[in-house]
């Protein structure tokens, strides 16, 4: 793909504590926060958007890091430049006070800005509440969100933190121990369901951070696991993003039913009454 010129997106900022970041929206109807994976938002993070936006919600996009609409892809601007943009990237959120990129069982200072943000679009769109999907190093982003209860569909794709990934480090994840009691609390309560998605082969999500889930949440995690075989072979990358630069858009693909999957927890959450996740949903793992 080429650079994405961001046609089709309004955009804005959005003031919090203090904090201000540009922030990029498309459609209409109850808010749905996108917050993109390292190096930043993406052709293919500006396409998911794009789909969620199809089925009526508005996607919300915050640029916490890297040039919107920047392909990543070493075809699209040449290896050295690709690699130099990516590792500049990296080291800025590695620096930043906003981001926890190391410390288990600490969620994130942009963590609360992001709460901001929710709420606001929550009042700014309507609708019962809002949902969100972290990617890889704001995969946990999404499930802080959900101390409060305006967020209805938190979805994890290929949460990556706490790094690196240490015998320690495994078992846990970047969300304090308070924000995830809470998290806990509502899928007990009010029936909160939290949607993981990860190729399996992906050492930067290992399977035992999705067996901590489970055994902290219960029912309340749904864990989406796909095959790295199930990944686009035509990526550069090895297997990772299950929503954008792994995905194979098509019909039949895992890839394309853990989109859907995720598409349909919005439905449900967000446009629909009823429960989000049917009983042959519950048995994907």
């Amino acid at each position: 793909m080429a650079d994405h010129d961001l046609s089709g997106f309004e955009r804005g900022s959005f003031t919090h504590g203090g904090v201000t970041h540009d922030v990029l929206r498309r459609g209409t109807g109850p808010a749905v926060i996108v917050i993109a994976e390292v190096p930043g938002i993406t052709p293919k993070v500006l396409r998911f958007a794009a789909r969620v936006a199809e089925i009526g919600c508005t996607a919300v996009l915050p640029v916490l890091f890297g040039r919107p609409g920047r392909d990543p892809d070493p075809r699209a601007h040449g290896k050295l430049r690709s690699s130099a943009y990516m590792a500049s990237t990296i080291l800025k959120v590695c620096v930043s006070r906003e981001f926890t990129t190391f410390a288990l069982g600490r969620s994130s200072p942009v963590v609360d800005w992001l709460r901001g943000l929710a709420a606001a679009e929550h009042e700014r769109c309507g609708g019962p509440g809002v949902g969100a999907v972290g990617m890889c190093l704001t995969g946990g982003f999404a499930l802080a969100m959900a101390t409060d209860e305006r967020m209805l569909a938190p979805v994890l794709s290929q949460p990556s933190l706490p790094l690196p990934p240490t015998a320690r480090n495994r078992h846990g994840i970047d969300v304090s121990a308070a924000d995830l009691a809470v998290v806990k609390d509502r899928c007990a309560r009010d029936g909160l369901r939290v949607l993981g998605l990860r190729f399996r082969g992906d050492k930067l999500v290992p399977g035992d951070r999705f067996a901590f889930l489970r055994r902290e949440l219960g029912e309340g995690f749904i864990a989406v696991e796909l095959d790295d075989a199930d990944a686009d072979p035509d990526s550069t990358m090895t297997p990772h993003s299950v929503l954008t630069e792994h995905l194979v858009d098509e019909p039949g693909q895992p890839t394309r039913a853990a989109l859907d999957q995720v598409l349909d927890l919005f439905r449900s959450r967000l446009l629909e009454a009823g429960d989000p996740l049917g009983a042959e949903d519950e048995g994907v793992a």
